[in-house]
């Protein structure tokens, strides 16, 4: 059995542990407030646009909308988009886990991979990995400090104009998609090229538009834009479930320490039981020693 004092120090280390997993469950709490709050407004607009988008594009020809051309695929691009943090449970290895699949599985078929890691986590993965995608700016984890559209726009545009000049041809996002603060559901999601509708069978995706103000603006604003708003929208899912996973994470950790704690004061109470015991036969024993 442990000293007195071995397990009084386990007492005091277990019960700080407990109060910093307290504290950022109450702070990731707050946190993902907000962030569920911008995701739940975001999320019909953007599911609408991108239904509309894939409309849109299948009523354009391949030579008008360069961002919806079907090319024999030969260089792809994976988007992982993950946390700058830890202690957020399974929420960073599940997104690597299903780009290491891919990654296996487009291998196989002969394609040159390129992985675009967006959050610490990823960059200290794939920094020095062969897969890692070059051209792109290396600071991309700070997308996350004050998420905005207007952040992420560029990455979305630097992306679309590599796979516009034939670098890649077709890219893929990897995210957590969030469904409630316990639950993330990890998303392969194509980006490009847009994918063309859902054809009932038996009939053809290509429907025509009334197109206003006309063809050409649709084609150099709208359907960027569109885009942009769908890379936005991954990375609000992504900053929700992160928040999620975490107070999840840090409860679990909290009740695991209050667990623990109750287990190391017994035995603390047992071990103080069993010294006085030990000092009182030790009395005792001297006691009828000297009557002796």
């Amino acid at each position: 059995m442990a000293s007195l004092k071995e397990v009084r120090n386990r007492i005091v280390s277990v019960n700080s542990t407990k109060q910093i997993t307290a504290a950022m469950k109450m702070v990731s709490a707050a946190k993902l407030r907000r962030a569920q709050d911008a995701i739940i407004r975001m999320r019909p607009y953007a599911e609408k646009l991108g239904t509309l988008l894939s409309n849109v594009s299948a009523s354009l020809d391949g030579g008008e909308n360069k961002y919806a051309q079907q090319r024999e695929v030969k260089n792809v691009l994976f988007v992982a988009i993950v946390s700058n943090r830890g202690l957020a449970g399974a929420f960073n290895a599940q997104v690597f886990r299903q780009v290491a699949k891919a990654v296996k599985a487009a291998e196989a078929k002969g394609e040159q991979v390129h992985i675009l890691s967006v959050g610490k986590k990823a960059a200290d993965l794939y920094r020095r990995s062969r897969w890692h995608a070059k051209g792109f700016p290396e600071d991309l984890a700070t997308l996350f400090d004050g998420l905005s559209f207007d952040k992420a726009a560029p990455v979305a545009e630097a992306i679309m104009a590599k796979y516009a000049a034939g670098e890649y041809d077709r890219v893929v996002l990897f995210y957590n998609r969030f469904k409630n603060a316990a639950t993330q559901v990890i998303t392969e999601e194509r980006f490009l090229p847009i994918e063309p509708p859902a054809a009932p069978e038996g009939a053809t995706a290509k429907a025509d538009h009334i197109m206003e103000p006309n063809r050409q603006t649709i084609v150099e604003e709208i359907v960027p834009k569109s885009l942009k708003i769908q890379f936005y929208k991954a990375l609000l899912d992504s900053h929700a479930a992160e928040h999620g996973a975490r107070m999840t994470a840090m409860h679990k950790a909290t009740d695991n320490a209050d667990s623990l704690l109750k287990e190391l004061k017994l035995s603390y109470n047992k071990a103080r039981q069993a010294a006085i015991t030990g000092e009182i036969l030790e009395i005792v024993g001297g006691a009828e020693a000297l009557k002796g």
